[in-house]
């Protein structure tokens, strides 16, 4: 900063042109004071104006930019109570309401509810899509639109309201030499303010806890991608502060290398390089190589711990600014206090004594071994929570270690019977925590040759339901690759509990490597099938790493427990799912599964394809693409669903071109 205050050193007074016995001080929020009035030489004194009439507004800019944004979440909290959708139980409650008023509800639906409709699909079709992927990765146009949105507005308050204009003016007792004074000195100031007054939104953006989440109700994982870019913004910010006034000072003030040391050796100056040494740490370890290159765990724990030094070094920087710093720091400790809190209150248990105190959950282990991309680990337990379908929660080991926790979400439904509800999660296990779990199901079924257990801490739930709006006039097509179909699953059992609805079209289409890894969830998949006819269900399961008999015809729809008579598990699908053909393909209306794979390597299913066979084969009503799986299957779908809809087209009643995707970001980081 130009102007550091008094208290900081005496030494810099002279640099600022500023007698501070000459006059009366002038208080300057968020600055140093000024002494008026001005008696130094007509060049300094128009140059102090220019200094103090940039910062004051800056100020006010920064009131603007946090006003502004509180402006668009009240508005979009009070949208989410007006735009509510409108659900099909709503709009006609009983046969009483519409002999009464034939048209009142045929008035909802075609107004309020087919405009909110019409919007959402031609918002979908422009902004559902990834966008400039080499830059961004596969993140939707909706978020690079906020991102250059957000962008813009903060370069254009970094350079309005600062008079622009050069300025040469004598050194005190040094005749013949001259400082050079520009805008350059006011516009460095103004960058570094605003890099300040960013810092805790963008902590805001990273909160588990979030209050952000609350009051729009997209899920806290969502705003990860604004959190990454606006700490590249600061890092830019803090980069061009630091260059502006090493330029002033090490360049256009004299005399040199005077005032360049006085300026290099000051207690506010040593911090200022060490925050921008943690920034530029910071920013360096959260690229994608500086990830693969320490590992994500290294990542988070690094991240966390250099952030809040950073906080702490640009108060020591700058302490005229605290009131930006302040709350970033409060929001940091407020989101991990109340993680504490939950965690605790969800294990605050009876124990086996009788007394109440934490207790874990005691999950069985199931480890399904895959050699060539690590084993897939299942645990089951039942435990007193409660959660909505769609939501996740962080799982702690600690057997492993308790300074780690990682994100799962449960393929079980969240009923509770007896005060306890079954929660059932599978992923595989490739390195880290998940990898010692895994050998840790081994060395334990080596030992019992029954059953391996392993305490579990969890926190949460998070994240926000997948089934609140899927009420019975919806399609519903769910897509999952691998791992991934736990997030769809919880779906589609809750759906087998409902009663069957007509003309209703439900799918499932599972991408696999290997036929034996429908074992991962082998129970679930029965009672799908069992209530498939029933509920109109059809399930697709295509093996990608298994070479299909004869590819693209029939016959390469492959029975279970083919080559593997003596598999029980196997036999059950087999009773289960078809009855199988002379050449042992399976023919069935409800489950197929396909292996169209290559020799040694994934051929895919065609998303785009089948996601369009889909839509075009309901009979009426909107549909709802859940899925859940690799980045290149999400980038796919959000393609296919952002040309299914048409907002023209459902603003005239044609709802099947109102297609809607909800995807597990999760699997993105």
């Amino acid at each position: 900063m130009a102007a550091p205050a008094m208290d900081h050193t005496n030494a810099l007074v002279g640099r600022h042109i500023q007698n501070m016995s000459e006059g009366t001080l002038q208080p300057h929020w968020g600055y140093a004071d000024r002494v008026i009035p001005c008696t130094n030489d007509p060049g300094s004194c128009t140059y102090l104006d220019a200094v103090y009439d940039a910062h004051d507004v800056g100020m006010y800019y920064t009131g603007i930019i946090w006003a502004t944004g509180g402006a668009v979440l009240l508005l979009w909290a009070l949208s989410r109570r007006v735009w509510r959708p409108t659900r099909a139980d709503e709009v006609i409650r009983t046969p009483t309401d519409v002999e009464k008023s034939p048209s009142a509800a045929s008035s909802v639906a075609s107004t309020g509810q087919r405009l909110r409709a019409a919007v959402s699909a031609g918002l979908r079709r422009h902004l559902l899509p990834d966008s400039v992927r080499a830059i961004f990765g596969r993140t939707t146009r909706l978020q690079v639109l906020i991102l250059a949105i957000l962008t813009g507005y903060i370069t254009i308050f970094s350079f309005i309201g600062i008079v622009y204009g050069l300025w040469i003016t004598p050194v005190k007792n040094m005749p013949g030499v001259y400082n050079t004074r520009s805008s350059l000195g006011p516009w460095s100031d103004r960058i570094g303010v605003l890099a300040y007054a960013l810092t805790p939104l963008s902590i805001m953006l990273s909160s588990r806890e979030s209050i952000l989440s609350l009051i729009t109700g997209i899920p806290y994982q969502s705003f990860n991608f604004l959190h990454r870019w606006l700490g590249y913004i600061i890092v830019v910010q803090g980069v061009l502060h630091t260059i502006g006034w090493t330029i002033i000072e090490v360049k256009l003030y004299q005399p040199q290398p005077k005032v360049a040391i006085e300026w290099i050796t000051q207690l506010y100056m040593i911090w200022g390089i060490v925050a921008l040494i943690l920034l530029l740490l910071i920013f360096a370890l959260s690229t994608p190589w500086g990830i693969r290159l320490t590992g994500y765990e290294f990542f988070r724990k690094a991240h966390y711990v250099l952030a809040m030094v950073y906080i702490g070094a640009c108060w020591a920087h700058w302490v005229q600014l605290r009131c930006f710093m302040l709350p970033g720091l409060l929001i940091w400790f407020v989101d991990r206090a109340i993680r504490i809190i939950r965690t605790a209150l969800v294990h605050y248990q009876h124990l086996p004594d009788s007394t109440m105190g934490f207790r874990a959950a005691q999950a069985n282990i199931s480890n399904f071994p895959d050699a060539d991309h690590g084993d897939v680990v299942r645990l089951d337990f039942k435990f007193p929570t409660d959660w909505k379908i769609g939501q996740h929660f962080y799982l702690c080991f600690p057997q492993g270690s308790i300074w780690q926790s990682h994100p799962f979400t449960p393929l079980s439904l969240p009923n509770v019977l007896n005060g306890k509800a079954t929660h059932s999660y599978i992923f595989r296990a490739k390195k880290g925590e998940t990898k010692k779990l895994a050998e840790l199901a081994v060395k334990k079924l080596a030992e019992s040759k029954t059953e391996a257990v392993t305490p579990v801490i969890l926190q949460g739930p998070y994240g926000e339901s997948i089934a609140d709006n899927l009420t019975p006039d919806v399609n519903i097509l769910c897509v999952a690759g691998g791992t991934g179909i736990t997030y769809v699953l919880p779906t589609l059992l809750s759906l087998i509990e409902q009663a069957p609805v007509a003309d209703r079209k439900i799918e499932l289409v599972w991408a696999v490597r290997k036929r034996n890894d429908v074992r991962w969830v082998q129970q679930e998949i029965n009672v799908l099938h069992a209530a498939a006819r029933t509920h109109g269900i059809r399930m697709h399961i295509f093996v990608t790493r298994e070479q299909s008999s004869r590819p693209g015809s029939q016959a390469s729809r492959t029975d279970l427990s083919e080559g593997e008579k003596g598999d029980s598990k196997a036999v059950r699908i087999k009773e289960a799912s078809a009855t199988s053909s002379s050449s042992g393909s399976v023919h069935s209306e409800t489950l197929d599964i396909e292996k169209i794979g290559g020799e040694g390597h994934d051929v895919h299913p065609d998303l785009i394809a089948l996601t369009k066979e889909f839509v075009a084969g309901t009979a009426k009503g909107r549909t709802a693409v859940i899925a859940s799986g690799p980045g290149g299957m999400i980038s796919d779908l959000r393609s296919v669903v952002a040309q299914c809809n048409n907002g023209g087209k459902v603003w005239n009643g044609a709802e099947q071109f109102d297609v809607s995707l909800t995807c597990d970001d999760r699997l993105e980081w």
